[in-house]
């Protein structure tokens, strides 16, 4: 029996054994493998940490370098107006394009108002033209010759037309008609043809040198001789012909002289102007032409004025100028 018990104690003790190195075996896989994953994990989080750093260093300039565009951006106005009024911190290719490009509008503009001031001025040079005596006889002979020019039209006389029908049509006079057309009297003919001047007439006088210009259409066409008033009391101005006498009554403060009376000073003819008591007229004292001595009216040689009065009519502008 002691045998027995002896066998049963070592049995028991041998398995207790055994149990307990099996126990610590298996403690000592866990904490190894717990040391190992401690191991890797360890290894593990540097580089963990590592790319966190350079995720947040990446982010860090990201964040600098947007920083930097949004402030590039909202400073450029500022830059702009810098440039412009203080013109510090240029980069000279700002510098050019701010510091050139106004002058270049400016030069532009004037260029611009320049060649407006050069063709104004061309225009009134083509519309009055220097006055060359040659070419004013050549412009003076072509009025009344038969050629069409591109002054008049070839008319076609029509059923119930008549000189004074024509002339008022066409803004000229009947006399003017006739010398054109070599007519001795106003009887005239469906379709006969006649040459009709069209363009404007106008007349300039210049007071300083005592001549009066006969334009047509802008042109000189004939120069003449006149006597302006007394210390320079013809009016300046723009007028227009409103009415034409042939040898005219002179209704003279406190008298009224009839035509062809010695102290008729109007002459052979009479255009009065739109401004009262003025107009061109004839004289009886050709000695005066070339002179101030009218009351302000503008004096002309009686076959000069007859000349005159036959071409131009009524509504004829005329320019006094000093």
């Amino acid at each position: 029996m002691k045998g027995l018990n002896m066998k049963k104690k070592i049995f028991f003790g041998v398995l207790v054994s055994g149990l307990f190195l099996m126990a610590a075996a298996g403690f000592a896989a866990e904490t190894r493998s717990e040391s190992s994953a401690d191991k890797a994990l360890a290894t593990l989080e540097p580089s963990k940490s590592s790319a966190a750093a350079e995720v947040a260093k990446a982010d860090k300039d990201a964040f600098k370098e947007n920083d930097f565009f949004v402030n590039q951006v909202k400073s450029a106005p500022v830059a702009a107006v810098t440039n412009v009024e203080k013109k510090e911190n240029v980069e000279p290719a700002v510098e050019s394009e701010a510091v050139k490009t106004v002058p270049v509008v400016m030069k532009t503009a004037s260029e611009s108002s320049l060649a407006k001031k050069e063709a104004s001025s061309k225009i009134k040079q083509e519309a009055s033209p220097a006055i060359n005596a040659q070419e004013m006889e050549t412009r003076w002979k072509a009025l009344f010759s038969k050629e069409i020019t591109s002054d008049s039209i070839a008319y076609t006389v029509k059923p119930g037309d008549s000189l004074y029908v024509i002339a008022r049509k066409n803004h000229t006079t009947v006399d003017f008609i006739r010398k054109i057309n070599n007519l001795k009297n106003d009887n005239i003919y469906p379709k006969m043809k006649l040459k009709i001047h069209t363009a404007p007439f106008s007349i300039i006088v210049d007071k300083s040198k005592n001549t009066l210009v006969l334009y047509s259409a802008d042109v000189p066409v004939k120069k003449y001789s006149v006597a302006t008033g007394k210390k320079n009391c013809t009016p300046v101005g723009e007028f227009k012909i409103t009415d034409k006498l042939v040898n005219p009554t002179w209704f003279k403060t406190g008298a009224i002289l009839p035509p062809g009376s010695p102290k008729n000073a109007l002459g052979t003819r009479w255009m009065g102007f739109d401004k009262p008591s003025y107009g061109i007229h004839g004289t009886l004292e050709p000695k005066s032409i070339g002179t101030q001595a009218s009351e302000g009216c503008i004096r002309m040689l009686n076959e000069e004025v007859e000349e005159l009065y036959s071409i131009v009519p009524v509504g004829t502008k005329v320019t006094i100028k000093d």
